[in-house]
Parts: structure tokens; sequence; C-alpha cells
């Protein structure tokens, strides 16, 4: 008698619009079904019906609220026009209210999520930078150790996989996250700054290091460059918002727009230089508004009209786009793994240490400039010194990269052996292997 088809719950915090969630849940779906093609996979999202419609899978509410497109919450029913009185319990921000409301809610979401358990033999944090304390404990730590306990009351096993961590300052986020490793049936994160976050908040538990789950996608069939059809090289400039595009807190705005304006100050040196700007984002929840003000100030303090910016909320379109052209200069960690799936030489304005750890990984870190004190001019100059050194560069990306898909590969065939289901939470053989590469400071151990 056959058995019946694992059933796998991935948790993402996605369907907000940023696409390296939305590679990175493609990655590992693809991953398994190319080993257990006939497990039943399901999306827990903080947009379940934008989410569904992408991934083409059962999505369900990760939290008591959910997002729309763009991280704001979804839309208020309109009961309170039709019931006033409920209307009122239910939104009101009295605190005599909100506290007993919020419990009630939460436990009742809780019973939600336990029945809901009840039918998966495996919940998976599918990677992505979610041990993170940015959205303060009661955002992703607290969602994910709600998760995780039904889970664990319910019998289904857990897993961590290739997560990000950071920053965790706050004390109640460290023990939240501490919580959900020890919760945890297997944990593997994405780097090794990560790992050490980790074990510095406590956790003693065995973990792995592996390379982020997007490096497991298969991107489409690139497109030739411009360079390649006309001369003209193509740079895509990703900008971002930093620190946000907040006009409400007055010191964000001044930031913002200085940042703008460097962006800006860049862009027109490299138009000057000869190329084609390409502006583009990897977030349609964020970045298409971002763009528009780089566009605006190119405009109307450089007399700059750049291409029109060709907004696409699926992964593949955005890697065919990428593929045209010929540098990529990014501040999002994701944008700086694309450019690594088509190895394209990639420049980095970082925002976060993610960027930068990533960037050192890659051995690119003379590429890398802090976003919050980087200098155009001399922005411009170490652009000049990637191309100069581009033919080295896309060499070591290429080694980089099957090093990685190897890794990944590997790591998968141990957790999802195909032919056969095991306990999908420990490798399927006593295997170990290690990458060690000359300036490069991850080394991978996976061993049962």
């Amino acid at each position: 008698m056959p058995r019946p088809p694992v059933k796998i719950a991935l948790l993402h915090y996605t369907g907000g619009g940023n696409l390296g969630d939305q590679a990175s849940v493609d990655a590992v779906i693809d991953s398994i079904r190319n080993r257990w093609p006939d497990s039943k996979i399901a999306l827990l999202s903080m947009n379940p019906t934008e989410t569904a419609k992408i991934h083409a899978v059962t999505s369900y509410p990760l939290r008591t609220y959910t997002w729309s497109v763009g991280y704001s919450s979804a839309e208020k029913t309109n009961e309170g026009s039709r019931f006033p009185l409920l209307g009122w319990l239910r939104w009101t921000r009295t605190p005599v209210v909100m506290l007993p409301r919020g419990v009630l809610r939460e436990l009742a979401f809780f019973v939600s999520a336990l029945r809901i358990m009840r039918h998966f033999n495996l919940l998976i944090v599918s990677g992505g930078g979610q041990l993170t304390g940015k959205s303060g404990p009661w955002g992703f730590p607290y969602g994910i150790l709600i998760w995780f306990l039904a889970a664990r009351l319910t019998g289904t096993r857990r897993m961590l996989l290739n997560v990000g961590a950071g920053p965790l300052t706050e004390p109640l986020t460290k023990f939240l996250v501490l919580r959900a490793l020890r919760a945890s049936n297997y944990v593997s994160l994405r780097d090794e700054p990560s790992q050490a976050l980790v074990h510095s908040i406590g956790f003693a538990g065995e973990s792995r290091v592996f390379p982020d789950n997007v490096y497991a996608l298969v991107p489409p069939p690139a497109i030739a460059s411009r360079k390649t059809v006309n001369g003209t090289p193509v740079v895509g400039v990703s900008p971002l918002a930093y620190p946000s595009r907040s006009f409400h807190i007055a010191e964000h705005k001044a930031a913002y727009e200085a940042v703008m304006l460097k962006f800006a100050t860049f862009t027109s040196a490299l138009i000057k230089r000869g190329y084609e700007v390409e502006l583009f984002g990897t977030d349609i929840g964020e970045d298409p508004a971002t763009i528009e003000d780089l566009q605006s100030v190119l405009r109307d303090r450089y007399g700059i009209d750049t291409v029109p910016y060709n907004r696409t909320s699926q992964v593949q379109q955005l890697l065919r786009n990428m593929s045209r052209m010929d540098y990529v200069v990014t501040s999002r960690f994701h944008g700086v793994v694309f450019a690594h799936l088509l190895n394209k030489p990639v420049l980095a304005v970082a925002p976060h240490p993610k960027v930068s750890d990533h960037m050192a990984a890659l051995g690119l870190s003379q590429y890398c400039a802090d976003i919050r004190t980087f200098d155009p001019s001399r922005l411009t100059e170490v652009f000049d010194e990637l191309v100069r050194d581009r033919f080295n560069i896309e060499h070591r990306l290429a080694d980089r990269l099957v090093q990685y898909r190897l890794l990944l590969e590997k790591q998968f065939d141990s957790l999802f052996p195909q032919g056969k289901v095991i306990d999908v939470c420990r490798p399927s053989a006593s295997t170990a292997f290690a990458l060690r590469d000359t300036g490069h400071k991850n080394s991978v151990n996976f061993q049962r």
C-alpha cells in the first residue's frame, strides 16, 4: 500500500512585494518537489491571497493581521457600518478594550494554528532574514514561535532552513528567537555571522551554515545585453529608501532626500561616462516610489530622463530583465544574490551588515559601500575599478556560484532523499562536507 504524500507547510513573512522573499519560497518549493514530487505544500504568509496566486499553493494567514502589497495592513471590513458597536469593539484603540481583545484574538488564532498544523508532517521557515527583531519582538519572533509551538503540540517536525539572523538587540526579542531555535528539530543559517549571533544569545544546539536558498533557483535563459547588441553597456541601478521613505519623521525625510541626491549624483556620472542606466527594483512594495523620486531628482537637478522603469511582480521576469544588464548596483541582499545568479559584476551600497557580509563572502568587499556614508564621487571611482576588473570578478562569481549550488543540492538531497521518505529533519546518511576557500570565511559542515 503506497504511503500518503508528505504534507509540508512553509512559513515565510512574504506578501508585501519583496521579490527576494518570493524567490526564496520558489526555490524551496522547487527543490522539494524535484525530490518529492507527490508532496503537498502549503504556505503560511502575510498575504495569503497574493501568495497563493504567485506560488500556486494553498496559503494560510501567518498572523491575526495580514499585509497588502506595500506592507500596509489589509483593509478593514465594513462591519462597523452595519454593526457600530462591534465595529468599535474591533477597531478602537482604547487600552481597556485593546488588551483583552488582543489576547482573545491571539488565543483564537493559536487554536486555528493547531487545527492547521494537525494536517502537516513538517513546518519549514523557508529562508530569508526571518530571525530578526526589526519589527520588534511581537513581529517576526513571536509569529515564528507561535507556529512552532502549535507544530510541537501536534507532533509536526520543525525546521529553520538557511535563515538569516539579526538584528537581535531587545531582551524579549532574543528570548522569543531563542525559544524558536530550541523548538526546532533542524537549524541551518545562511551565513557564519548569523550562526555566531544565534549562539551569542544562548543557543547551544547543533546548527549548520549553508548558502541562501535563492541560490537553488534556476534562472531563465539569459537575454543578450544591449552592449552585445549596440555596444552601449547597461548599468542596472536599484536605489533603496534609506532610512525609510516615511515623511512623518523629519529626520528620516532629510536623510532620505540626502541619499536620493547621492544616488542621483552617482547615476548622472555613469550616464556622462557613456553608460545606459536602467533603474530597477527587487521590492514592488517599496521600490517603485523610490525609483520615481530618484527619477525626479535626476530630471530636476541634472536634466536627465532615464529609461522608463519596467516594474515586474514576478521573479523570473525580473531575472530576465537583469540578464540584459552588464553591471548591477544594488542595496538589497537579494539584489546581490540575483546579480550573482546571473554572473553580473555587482557593486553594493549596503544598508545592513548582511549585505556587506555577503559581499565579503563573495570576495567583493572592495566593491561595497555603506549607504550611510558613501560619497558619490568615490563610488564612481569604485565602479570604474569594477569595470576594469570585470573578467576576474565574473570568473570568481562563477566559481562561487557552482560551490553554492552544489552545497544546496547536497543539503536538499540529504533532507529530502529521492525515492524514499525518512525523518525529514535529519540527513539521509552519515555525511559531512565542507567549503573552505581562500578569501571565503564560510565553512559548511553538515553531519548527522
